[in-house]
């Protein structure tokens, strides 16, 4: 179906091919012989006609929830409750004695954590840009945790802070 834009870009279009050929109009002129050409009195007559284009939709992205793999509850909440400082958002299990699919959350960071065999591989990498890095790093060395003292590291980009869960999955905290 042509539309506003179309006319417009047919106008553009026109404009330069007579421009090519020595033959310069303006692009009020070009407007009004589209118009025409479509059959229409005039331009104001053609555009008041005419629909809009709608955009095709855009596809759009919310934040990424990642899924880490855990395999002892009791410890996944020591390092991700206690040590991290998050909190629970909901637990599910299929029944009480299957494994537990666990969502977290801190400040608008949120993890997934899975017992489900097929949900994750451990040994999984996440990069959580942030800010205040600094209170991090002195709030995770003030609890005094007996399996990681993490530090700050200066990279010449930024601040990376990295911390390990006991499944082998690696959190890097980064400021730039």
């Amino acid at each position: 179906m042509l539309s506003i834009l179309k006319a417009k870009q047919m106008a553009k279009h026109l404009r330069a091919s007579l421009e090519q050929h020595h033959q310069p109009v303006s692009h009020s002129t070009a407007l009004e012989l589209v118009a025409q050409q479509l059959g229409y009195k005039d331009w104001n007559t053609a555009s008041a006609l005419l629909p809009e284009e709608h955009p095709q939709p855009a596809v759009t992205f919310d934040k990424a929830i990642p899924i880490l793999r855990m395999f002892d509850e009791a410890k996944a909440r020591e390092f991700y409750l206690d040590f991290l400082g998050f909190s629970v958002e909901f637990e599910h299990r299929f029944e009480a004695d299957l494994p537990l699919y666990l969502g977290i959350s801190r400040n608008g960071l949120q993890l997934h954590l899975s017992e489900h065999h097929g949900d994750a591989s451990p040994g999984a990498t996440i990069f959580v840009p942030m800010h205040n890095i600094d209170l991090l790093r002195d709030e995770l060395q003030g609890k005094r945790y007996g399996y990681g003292r993490p530090d700050i590291v200066e990279q010449g980009w930024g601040k990376v802070l990295e911390v390990y869960d006991p499944f082998g999955n690696r959190i890097r905290f980064c400021q730039s």
